[in-house]
């Protein structure tokens, strides 16, 4: 499956959203055409410091979804108020390149978000003023791999994309033509 969704991908890159983008921006060279650099999974784990446990089933569930083994994020300062010391376990992220990181944004869009009850689109203001756009996600069961039966508690998690776009709105329109249901604004 991997495999057809990267040629899939590429094709689509290289012969619909390369002369697209290159006519509306009226690029000179295919290879200023932005492209997504990676996408990176944050799952924040307040939970974590009363239960240990959960480290290991949200790594279990995020390496599922990506098939990539997760990292552990560690706190740096102590905060008292919530019983937090530096170094203690608070969430997981994986960073995703090249032909997985095409492959999971094409099932984001075409598999995960579909699934996401009462949507209306994603937000076209979540951009950062770079070229990146990330968004949250409720929960992880809108993933096929995620078998609602053995998910012990529903975790969100947050989806950066990052692209060497220029601006906010050459990563809009490369999005865009990667199929991302932008809601109209």
């Amino acid at each position: 499956m991997a495999v057809a969704t990267r040629e899939r991908l590429r094709d689509l890159y290289r012969e619909h959203i390369v002369p697209t983008m290159m006519r509306e921006f009226e690029y000179t060279n295919p290879l200023q055409v932005p492209r997504i650099e990676k996408v990176v999974i944050n799952v924040g784990l307040g939970e974590a410091i009363q239960n240990g446990r959960a480290i290991e089933a949200a790594s279990k569930d995020l390496a599922s979804i990506t098939g990539q083994r997760p990292v552990v994020t560690r706190a740096k300062k102590s905060i008292a108020a919530f019983k937090l010391r530096a170094g203690m376990p608070i969430g997981i992220m994986v960073t995703l390149r090249g032909d997985r990181a095409y492959a999971f944004l094409d099932k984001l869009v075409n598999v995960a978000l579909p699934r996401v009850r009462d949507f209306s689109g994603v937000s076209p203001k979540a951009f950062d003023g770079r070229g990146n756009y990330t968004l949250g996600v409720r929960e992880q069961l809108i993933f096929p791999e995620i078998e609602y039966d053995k998910v012990d508690r529903v975790r969100g998690m947050e989806i950066s994309i990052v692209t060497n776009a220029r601006s906010d709105e050459e990563a809009r329109r490369l999005l865009q033509l990667f199929g991302m249901p932008f809601r109209a604004s």
